[in-house]
């Protein structure tokens, strides 16, 4: 058995290459098995605060813990969902995700053996339709 979260790692600004708005990645742990490796990370956003389009060669859960989530799979709508929602990113889909425009969010990433492609910038038109 693996235990998550016994060595957090250092909490960190979002890279603006990344990120658009103040965002803090906070590592809680990283545990692998014979499923891969599945990292759970702490990401705090200031209102109107969002990631880039990107995708993922893994699977992606959100668990939003504050605040409401706005978010968007290729190709659908903008979403928004508040606490003890999980949000299910399969591998490979481009999305989105980020605090609503109003208010700070928080959620739990947990990443299942992914990597991170990161694309172009959410714009303000995508955001907020």
């Amino acid at each position: 058995m693996n235990i998550l979260g016994t060595t957090p790692g250092k909490e960190q600004p979002g890279n603006p290459d990344y990120f658009n708005g103040h965002v803090t990645l906070r590592p809680l742990g990283t545990a692998e098995d014979d499923l891969g490796a599945t990292k759970l990370i702490r990401v705090e956003f200031a209102p109107q605060a969002r990631t880039n389009w990107h995708t993922h060669t893994g699977v992606q859960l959100l668990v939003v813990l504050e605040g409401f989530c706005r978010f968007q799979h290729w190709g659908g709508p903008v979403e928004e969902v508040g606490p003890g929602t999980t949000i299910y990113i399969p591998a490979g889909e481009k999305h989105w995700h980020g605090a609503a425009p109003d208010r700070p969010m928080a959620h739990l990433a947990i990443n299942l053996d992914l990597e991170t492609s990161w694309l172009e910038e959410v714009s303000d038109e995508q955001y907020a339709p």
